[in-house]
């Protein structure tokens, strides 16, 4: 059973993640500072951390650098810090994702899957549902076989919602993380681009779900 590790100086958080990692089948143990964490690490064998950044004695950011450089364990981090630069130092430090609190703990639970299949295939560039090729190294993908032309941004679009597969992403998400900009009001560019990718994939246009009042998804059929 793959063993999740969640720690937080919060236990209503852990208590929460807890329940829904326990509803899909984790394994779970909590640590509720950073020096615990890392005793258990040293002892037990993990699989994922769920991880806080604002933690008494060893924070987030000094527990995830301990982390990466001993194990490929992989690690999500959970914060109240919303500004670019802390995401980025996160990522820096070889965070696998990051969540800004108040988080859903099921999309919680839909990045955790994501994590772990990823680190399942660390190497994986080329996905393929039903008749949809993408080859992420080669830049190309194929519908039914034949070559299909996207722009440099509707790939970039089409890749992130893929990585993030079955995750609702909202429209200033995928401005952020595909554009490279904050949003500060026009959407439209998502909802355009969308449009358009959809109109490539053809007969798969349907992978790419519309999450009311939100935004988007690629939703695998399974």
């Amino acid at each position: 059973m793959t063993r999740i590790l969640i720690v937080d100086d919060e236990a209503k958080i852990r208590e929460v993640v807890k329940e829904y990692a326990t509803l899909n089948g984790y394994e779970v143990l909590e640590a509720s500072n950073g020096l615990e964490a890392l005793d258990m690490i040293e002892s037990t064998v993990i699989d994922l951390v769920i991880l806080d950044i604002m933690m008494p004695t060893l924070d987030g950011y000094e527990v995830c650098k301990r982390i990466k450089a001993k194990t490929n364990i992989p690690v999500i981090m959970l914060s109240a810090r919303t500004e670019e630069y802390d995401k980025l130092f996160g990522f820096e430090l070889g965070v696998d994702d990051y969540v800004v609190k108040p988080f859903s703990p099921k999309e919680l639970m839909a990045r955790v899957k994501v994590v772990l299949e990823r680190g399942k295939n660390p190497n994986k560039l080329k996905y393929s549902f039903e008749g949809l090729e993408i080859d992420e190294q080669g830049r190309s993908v194929k519908v039914d076989g034949a070559p299909v032309s996207l722009t440099p941004k509707e790939l970039d679009l089409l890749l992130y919602m893929v990585h993030n597969q079955n995750i609702a992403l909202s429209r200033e998400k995928l401005l952020s993380e595909v554009w490279d900009y904050d949003y500060y009001g026009d959407d439209r560019t998502v909802d355009t681009h969308i449009k358009m990718l959809r109109h490539n994939l053809g007969p798969y246009r349907d992978y790419i779900v519309t999450v009311r009042g939100m935004g988007y998804k690629f939703e695998t059929r399974s």
